[in-house]
């Protein structure tokens, strides 16, 4: 259910947002360890989360600050955790041999996230958005076999392989992210839907912050003071993760999860245009393919909501 329109401006910002502090944190964690690497979209992105909160609760939209439910901290500390994992994941497929087959099933996060928010919050989708929603992943796992040529059956064939594997759970708590944050933002006390993504995004990054550095410092006690060093390209980071974020947590707050993430998928076309335009890359056959099956995907999504 859609109970409000921002949260297509929202999505589309934060599929912008993020494909820029990707290419940045791309730059991070060649000094960085996989887990000091994720450690910094949380660390430095703490302070940005509550400057926005502050920003919003007592000088652009004064109110008294909501309630909270019972279960808020449980579902913030559910996505959060997810997310870390869902990532780690995705770092794993990219380390074995079969990067194109995992990359590729990872993409199924936007049909994993219809199927899971439907059993686990009810939600519902129109037959036009889940033909969209599949042309989108579609359009994702062209653009992942980097022009090169793969068979549906090869696809099939490598299900039982590591990259695989690793992928396809990789979407999955992706998908299990979007639905533990929209859960928690059903669990603020208040009808202002930004407010509420907000106050989610600075719990939940909190709590992402402790367990990562926790982690980080019991494992990899070393990087710790590297992740120090980084300050000014890590407080880059840090802020496009925390503006990406509550961009995110708002769409997440005011319509159903599938349809966040097959609009979200955006992020790839930003990623295309700033290599094309401003790398001057020249864009593959194989790429303006995925390219139109992403947009068309995206308009059958949107069209569904309307009908």
């Amino acid at each position: 259910m859609i109970t409000s329109p921002i949260w297509l401006p929202a999505t589309l910002f934060a599929g912008a947002v993020q494909a820029w502090r990707t290419a940045l944190q791309k730059r991070v964690s060649q000094n960085l360890s996989v887990n000091a690497a994720g450690l910094v979209r949380y660390l430095y992105g703490l302070p940005f989360a509550f400057l926005m909160l502050g920003l919003y609760q007592w000088a652009f939209a004064p109110s008294a600050f909501p309630a909270l439910g019972r279960l808020f901290p449980l579902f913030c500390a559910a996505g959060g955790l997810a997310q870390i994992i869902a990532t780690n994941l995705l770092l794993m497929a990219f380390n074995h041999r079969n990067f194109v087959v995992g990359t590729a099933y990872s993409k199924t996060e936007a049909v994993q996230g219809a199927i899971l928010s439907f059993l686990l919050l009810g939600e519902t989708l129109s037959a036009l958005s889940w033909v969209g929603i599949l042309c989108g992943v579609a359009g994702v796992m062209i653009l992942s076999t980097g022009g090169k040529r793969m068979e549906p059956a090869d696809f099939v064939r490598a299900l039982g392989k590591p990259s695989a594997l690793c992928g396809i759970a990789s979407g999955l708590f992706f998908a299990l992210t979007a639905i533990g944050i929209r859960r928690a933002t059903q669990e603020v006390a208040t009808p202002d839907h930004i407010r509420a993504a907000l106050i989610v995004l600075c719990c939940t990054i909190t709590m992402q912050t402790v367990m990562q550095g926790v982690w980080l410092f019991w494992r990899e006690r070393e990087q710790v003071s590297r992740i120090f060093l980084t300050w000014r390209s890590s407080g880059q980071v840090g802020f496009l993760a925390s503006l990406g974020s509550a961009c995110w947590f708002t769409g997440f707050a005011t319509a159903p999860v599938a349809l966040v993430r097959i609009v979200g998928q955006v992020e790839v076309i930003f990623t295309l245009a700033f290599s094309h335009f401003y790398l001057r890359e020249k864009m593959r056959g194989s790429e303006v393919s995925g390219l139109l099956l992403i947009a068309m995907g995206v308009i059958l999504a949107l069209a569904g909501t309307m009908r």
